[in-house]
């Protein structure tokens, strides 16, 4: 994506203080990226990326009703998929979906960097 291109992102976290936190943290990582959307669970974000477009996706595990890896089905032919989450063992579930990174939490600023750089 080039630089003239407004990147919008897509925020799904069950806890509200993580949300804020990602989304503290992507500004710093990523000042021109523009958070269009958060949801709380996956449901949610599947009925928002339905109504609103997105490119990248910050897609937590563990949440109530569809958890990440499930809501990953519905959303890869949508946008990229990163995971965001404290849980190590989905890895390989989630690039099984289509997910472009994997981050754990706590999220490292250098890290995320990374993320965003690619």
């Amino acid at each position: 994506m080039n630089n003239q291109t407004q990147v919008r992102a897509m925020i799904v976290d069950d806890e509200a203080p993580m949300r804020a936190h990602l989304r503290h943290r992507l500004q710093q990582a990523w000042p021109n990226l523009q958070i269009a959307a958060e949801a709380n669970n996956g449901l949610s974000a599947i009925e928002q990326a339905n109504q609103i477009q997105v490119d990248i996706i910050f897609l937590d595990i563990r949440m109530p009703g569809k958890n990440g890896i499930e809501t990953a089905t519905h959303l890869a032919d949508k946008a990229h998929l990163i995971f965001v989450t404290a849980y190590d063992e989905y890895a390989v579930q989630a690039f099984e979906q289509g997910a472009i990174d994997y981050l754990l939490k706590p999220i490292d600023l250098d890290r995320l960097k990374q993320t965003c750089a690619r």
